[in-house]
């Protein structure tokens, strides 16, 4: 079965199982667990950070063939806390599996460049900008340069995939869109790609800040296109204003309701 999350990512410490800490598929399991009485293993199709958002995670379980996709997601929404929410749930065929599955994966990551960016109803799901005034242009032409294919080790946290991993994402979509009008001035930054690299959303982001701002020149940002390390990338910009938009899977996957 296919679960579809939504998160605020803000008080777990990311997606992944980790001792002592709560995350996301740590309060999935622990909630499954109690409704089956036995332990279930949830896997996401990608490890969020701590700190990162989600509407559209996706999530592959094994349970009891009485449990319907409609009855269990009610009943796990009723025993979920008020930050993690099934959005839908969905039969599969028994190959189906959330991470080698998935054929795309789209983030957006939201900027806050208005004068009340940094207010606490606003930042947790923006993240503000203070620095030099953007060039809109170079912003989009930034983005024009990752659609393709491209081996990301420049935008990658190093030692993060294994050494024998290309680094090579394809990026069908890349570009910066203004936010909706009734919040005009924030800026969004949308891609999708087949697969992500550790941290690759929020360097690349970052990185075309600093291009846009004029601290650092276009051909800098082309060259970590091609670079074999990430030393010359900026550091990654905050998790608050990163979204996980939702994943596709082929659609001979899903079994019929």
């Amino acid at each position: 079965m296919q679960l579809v999350l939504h998160y605020d990512g803000t008080a777990f410490a990311g997606w992944q199982l980790q001792p002592g800490l709560r995350t996301v598929q740590g309060v999935l399991e622990e909630t499954l667990g109690r409704l089956h009485g036995a332990p279930i293993r949830v896997t996401g199709a990608g490890r969020t950070d701590a700190g990162v958002h989600a509407r559209g995670q996706a999530a592959s379980i094994t349970v009891a063939p009485h449990w319907e996709p409609p009855r269990l997601r009610r009943v796990m929404n009723q025993q979920l806390p008020a930050d993690l929410w099934v959005a839908s749930a969905h039969e599969m065929r028994p190959d189906f599996h959330a991470r080698f599955s998935a054929v795309a994966r789209r983030y957006r990551y939201r900027l806050g460049t208005r004068p009340n960016a940094g207010s606490p109803f606003r930042r947790r799901w923006a993240t503000p900008y203070e620095g030099a005034p953007l060039d809109r242009s170079t912003l989009d032409w930034c983005a024009a340069q990752l659609l393709g294919t491209h081996v990301f080790r420049g935008f990658a946290v190093r030692g993060s995939a294994p050494a024998e991993d290309d680094h090579r994402c394809s990026v069908t979509l890349a570009r910066w869109v203004d936010a909706a009008p009734d919040e005009p001035g924030d800026l969004v930054f949308e891609i999708q790609a087949n697969r992500f690299l550790h941290h690759m959303v929020r360097f690349l982001v970052a990185t075309m800040l600093e291009t846009a701002s004029g601290k650092r020149t276009r051909d800098a940002f082309l060259a970590l296109l091609v670079a074999e390390t990430n030393d010359e990338v900026a550091p990654p910009a905050a998790p608050t204003g990163l979204s996980l938009e939702e994943v596709s899977y082929p659609a001979d996957l899903y079994l019929p309701t």
